[in-house]
């Protein structure tokens, strides 16, 4: 069977609303047959908001960050369907964490379909050369390891939350895809900027 591609799972992400990991595990459980990797992700309660798939999130909250310093800041839009959710504590608490990563770890992206081409070509260039002595038949699977980790620390969804203490090495995604199951709604990190002084 051919590898899951990152299109496959970004359309079941999108028709499900559960978790990259979860839709990569349930697709190549299913063989690559997306029908079949939505009834497993049901079954496991992992399918957010699937009678909602085509609902758009338009309601939410913009919410920041400054550090104690007054030097760096972050400001996030974070949306959802309802303007019940949107006045919902953990939503708006969501909002804030987020907030407060942007401003800590400062992501280039918020998906990996967003991490600028050149970005990613450059990392793929630099990957190359350093894997220069791996064998011809194992390179390009090695190339694709080293630009996964990149991807890793860049790409907020990818990212593991910096408050290590209260959520427990969770990436941003799966904190979205587990407030999603709870609100039952489609949330979406919108868009987010970061400011530093002087740069």
């Amino acid at each position: 069977m051919s590898a899951i591609s990152a299109k496959d799972v970004k359309a079941l992400r999108d028709r499900t609303g559960a978790g990259m990991l979860a839709c990569r595990d349930a697709l190549t459980e299913a063989g690559g047959d997306i029908e079949k990797a939505v009834e497993l992700l049901r079954a496991r309660g992992e399918a957010q908001a699937a009678k909602r798939a085509g609902a758009e999130a338009r309601e939410g909250v913009v919410q920041s960050y400054i550090h104690a310093n007054n030097k760096i800041g972050a400001i996030v839009e974070v949306d959802c369907q309802t303007d019940f959710v949107a006045r919902n504590e953990k939503f708006i608490e969501f909002a804030r964490d987020v907030a407060l990563h942007v401003a800590a770890s400062n992501p280039i992206a918020i998906s990996e379909e967003e991490v600028p081409a050149e970005e990613r070509e450059r990392e793929e260039r630099i990957a190359a050369e350093q894997l220069s002595n791996v064998p011809e038949n194992r390179r390009e699977q090695a190339i694709a390891g080293k630009v996964g980790k990149w991807l890793d620390e860049v790409v907020l969804l990818r990212q593991r939350h910096v408050n290590e203490d209260k959520h427990g090495g969770k990436t941003i995604e799966e904190l979205r895809a587990a407030l999603s199951a709870e609100t039952r709604e489609n949330i979406v990190i919108r868009r987010f900027a970061r400011f530093t002084v002087g740069v």
